[in-house]
């Protein structure tokens, strides 16, 4: 019969709970949304980009998955006056792109939900643009 508390047992057992209790893990508040550029030229073919950054490494998060947008004036007391939201393909990691319809001069605020890999929470954010003539 083997003895299950050999010393090799009870070694190899500390060292996967060792390696368990010390891997770090990510929480969502550890990303946050960046926009590129806080002034858009309004228009129905305004382009609004962000990054998605690591705020333990401050650097871009690449594949993120964005799967909730919402685009309002808020920022302006109109939050019921919205616009549609797509997205478009990025030129740089970590940079995610959309096209939208910035109708009105003013601000406008940008509510984003994504999912990064490896991550159970939701990253969310909320930034404030300017449409700009």
């Amino acid at each position: 019969m083997t003895n299950i508390f050999s010393p090799r047992a009870i070694l190899g057992s500390v060292a996967i709970i060792l390696a368990a209790t010390t891997t770090s893990f990510a929480a969502a508040t550890d990303y946050e949304f960046q926009l590129v550029q806080s002034e858009v030229p309004h228009g129905p073919e305004a382009t609004v980009a962000v990054r998605l950054i690591d705020k333990r490494t401050s650097k871009p998060v690449p594949d993120a998955v964005i799967f909730s947008t919402r685009m309002d004036m808020a920022p302006e007391g109109m939050e019921a006056m919205t616009t549609p939201v797509e997205a478009l393909p990025s030129a740089e990691a970590g940079t995610y792109s959309f096209k939208t319809n910035l109708s009105m001069e003013g601000g406008w605020r940008f509510k984003l939900a994504a999912k990064v890999q490896g991550e159970t929470e939701t990253v969310q954010g909320e930034l404030v643009l300017q449409a700009q003539p």
